[in-house]
């Protein structure tokens, strides 16, 4: 009994510690991505690269482990392979990093936080998040989305007084706004915004996808697959056959990479869609925020920037705001298992009653037949 119980809260725990976990991979993305795309590499060669090496690696797996569950290859299946690689990898990928150019990657994460509400929003006009605004776990999730899209901003626009850690005295503590101009700084955000968008569509139809291929390693494959086709088509037009973008050393830039393509790609994406039929698109993007969090540890620690009491109360915000859009999933999905149960318990109800009257009216038979 108490390994049914252990097993059942590990269960429970799989979700939370698999989204934890990619944050922490995101985070690290985001700061060897900067340094790349510093040192001069393309961002269109960069997204082509990381999903070559994704689909490279993960393909293998996928054939082996999934081939006997592994539905087949529909025109309707492969028309959403084709627009989920087209609006992550290729649209919102190199909208991002673009952005990233112009801004910071701490700005960049910052504004990422804006991901779970868009998502939400969606995923509620698609039907695949139900919200009843009458009831407290519904009014949970809306409150915590608000109160997270709240505290990154606070974290990116307030800044307030300098902590001084003894890890990072003498730090620049630069932010988005001293590194860049205010004209760079706003296009960056639009360009940043308009691929959260596209990364938020690309949330709801790989929920969508995941019912008629439930396939999820053979899924990520095949996006990043075409991610990586489709990429590479791109920065062909896009740089107009500049072949100086594809040169490539033992650097900065093969680590960038080596390490979006199995982490960020091919990692974050199986994940993803494994949490998803799980628990929801929107749950699977609630922990974005942490994301930031890290970021502005891993930038004062390695990179000696300061950090501030804006950022510390931001991150306090974040936090709340996360635990609320968690507390009403957990409440959601527990009326939803109760609701479930209903139709069971009223079954077994009927079927209960419907023996009793058998037995009444058998009863009834027999003292009739005496009787005669």
């Amino acid at each position: 009994m108490v390994g049914i119980v252990t097993d059942q809260k590990l269960r429970k725990l799989k979700p939370f510690v698999a989204m934890i976990f990619l944050q922490f991979g995101t985070a690290g993305n985001a700061l060897i991505a900067k340094a790349a795309l510093n040192q001069g590499m393309s961002h269109y060669s960069f997204v082509a690269y990381r999903y070559a090496v994704a689909a490279i690696l993960f393909s293998p797996f996928a054939y082996v482990f999934e081939r006997k569950v592994r539905p087949g290859m529909t025109v309707s299946i492969f028309i959403k392979i084709v627009l989920l690689s087209l609006l992550e990898p290729v649209i919102d990928q190199n909208l991002y990093y673009l952005g990233m150019k112009y801004t910071t990657a701490t700005f960049a994460a910052a504004m990422c936080n804006v991901l779970p509400a868009i998502t939400f929003l969606l995923a509620w006009i698609f039907k695949f998040e139900k919200v009843s605004i009458r009831k407290l776990h519904s009014q949970a999730k809306i409150l915590g989305t608000i109160v997270t899209v709240g505290g990154a901003m606070i974290l990116t626009v307030v800044k307030g007084p300098a902590i001084e850690m003894f890890w990072a005295k003498g730090g620049t503590g630069h932010n988005a706004a001293s590194s860049s101009g205010h004209s760079e700084l706003v296009k960056g955000a639009l360009l940043i915004i308009v691929g959260l968008f596209c990364w938020s569509f690309f949330v709801i139809l790989q929920a969508h996808t995941l019912k008629s291929f439930p396939a999820e390693l053979s899924l990520t494959s095949l996006i990043c697959l075409m991610g990586s086709l489709e990429g590479a088509a791109v920065a062909l037009v896009a740089e107009r056959g500049n072949t100086a973008i594809w040169a490539i050393g033992f650097d900065i830039k093969l680590l960038a990479a080596v390490y979006s393509g199995i982490l960020n790609s091919g990692v974050a994406y199986y994940v993803q869609a494994v949490v998803i039929k799980d628990r929801g698109p929107v749950f699977s993007t609630s922990f974005n925020p942490l994301s930031l969090i890290i970021i502005t540890i891993l930038g004062s620690v390695m990179l000696g920037e300061q950090l501030h009491v804006g950022g510390v109360i931001g991150a306090v915000v974040i936090v709340s705001g996360l635990y609320l859009v968690i507390w009403g999933k957990r409440k959601d999905l527990m009326s939803r298992s109760g609701d479930d149960q209903l139709p069971i318990e009223a079954q077994k109800t009927s079927n209960e009653t419907a023996v009793a009257e058998m037995a009444s009216h058998q009863g009834n038979v027999t003292q009739s037949d005496e009787a005669v």
